[in-house]
């Protein structure tokens, strides 16, 4: 077990270096200045211009070797400060993440495990229910089917705009201020609900194709009949067919969960929810170096503390795994 445990750390430590480069390296190729796009904003003259650059770039940093700025971004992630946003200065990197990061994953993370937990247990009951099958697969395929966008628009357009059901846009009322009160967090409930409502539509649909597909193929293949013909019965058989199709579910909720840091940019654009997918995209078209980095180093984070805790859920719930460590370990 330890063995197992260090090789994975290992490993991780090693995907964790290789992504924070990657990190570093690709703002550094993207083509433009993000100094000069935020003076273009300002009418200056060549004097005041070439002053205002050298102090910007004194700043943020750029006015030394790509060697050093490597090192100073190293320096920046295991101290956890990540420098200035060039779209927002002064406000740093990682007081503009960590104010987005809630609203993110109060949006997305229930979304995504509400939709995993319906739809494995539609997915499940239709690989044994012939009426279910015949409803369940085809409107799965049209939730997977429709274009997200479309339904980013759709939604809030009958919801809000024709019913007037809920707020199509914000994270709470512009009339209120952030507060622990139940005032706001109902607003924010309200606000909250179609963003979710398209997530959770969208993620539905491929949860429960999967698990009625990996349902029916263990429920056929030899491990089954053999049980059966150990005279199981078949909610026994039903529900071993049921364990060993949850494996591949949940590595795919591992990495849907570990992603979810980087927040979904088309729901948060539409909606115009204040998560980090929208952070993504104001760092994007302004060309902010530094906030994409602050951002992707969480995105990196995520992921692999996701997959490093699916490695324990499955030491846990596969005793092949376990087999094959105690086998690794003679």
């Amino acid at each position: 077990m330890r063995r197992y445990l260090t090789r994975k750390l290992i490993t991780y430590v090693l995907a964790f270096f290789v992504g924070v480069t990657i990190d570093w390296g690709i703002p550094h190729l993207m083509p433009g200045d993000p100094i000069q796009g935020l003076l273009s904003r300002f009418d200056l003259d060549s004097a005041s211009y070439a002053a205002l650059y050298k102090t910007f770039a004194q700043s943020f940093g750029l006015n030394v070797p790509l060697w050093e700025q490597y090192l100073d971004f190293w320096r920046g992630v295991l101290t956890g400060n990540m420098g200035i946003s060039i779209s927002d200065a002064p406000a740093s990197v990682s007081s503009l993440v960590f104010a987005a990061l809630p609203y993110t994953l109060a949006l997305l993370v229930p979304a995504i495990v509400l939709s995993y937990i319906v739809g494995n247990r539609l997915g499940a009951a239709a690989a044994r229910r012939r009426a279910l099958d015949n409803t369940v697969l085809p409107v799965g395929y049209g939730f997977q089917a429709i274009p997200y966008p479309w339904l980013a628009l759709v939604v809030p357009y009958l919801l809000g705009v024709v019913w007037h059901v809920f707020p199509t846009s914000g994270a709470y009322s512009e009339t209120l201020l952030p507060a622990w009160s139940w005032t706001f967090i109902a607003s924010l409930l309200d606000h909250w609900f179609l963003p979710f409502l398209t997530v959770f539509i969208v993620s539905l649909g491929g949860w429960a194709i999967g698990m009625r597909n990996l349902v029916i193929y263990e429920l056929e293949n030899d491990s089954s009949r053999y049980l059966r013909a150990l005279g199981a019965s078949e909610r026994v058989v039903r529900r071993y067919a049921y364990r060993n199709a949850s494996l591949p579910q949940l590595s795919g909720l591992a990495l849907q969960l570990g992603v979810v840091i980087g927040g979904n940019i088309v729901t948060e654009i539409a909606f115009d929810y204040p998560g980090l997918g929208h952070l993504i995209f104001t760092a994007i078209t302004s060309q902010d170096y530094f906030l994409l980095q602050g951002i992707f180093i969480f995105i990196v984070l995520g992921v692999l503390i996701a997959n490093f805790v699916i490695d324990l859920v499955y030491i846990s719930v596969d005793p092949r795994t376990r087999l094959s460590m105690q086998g690794a370990a003679a």
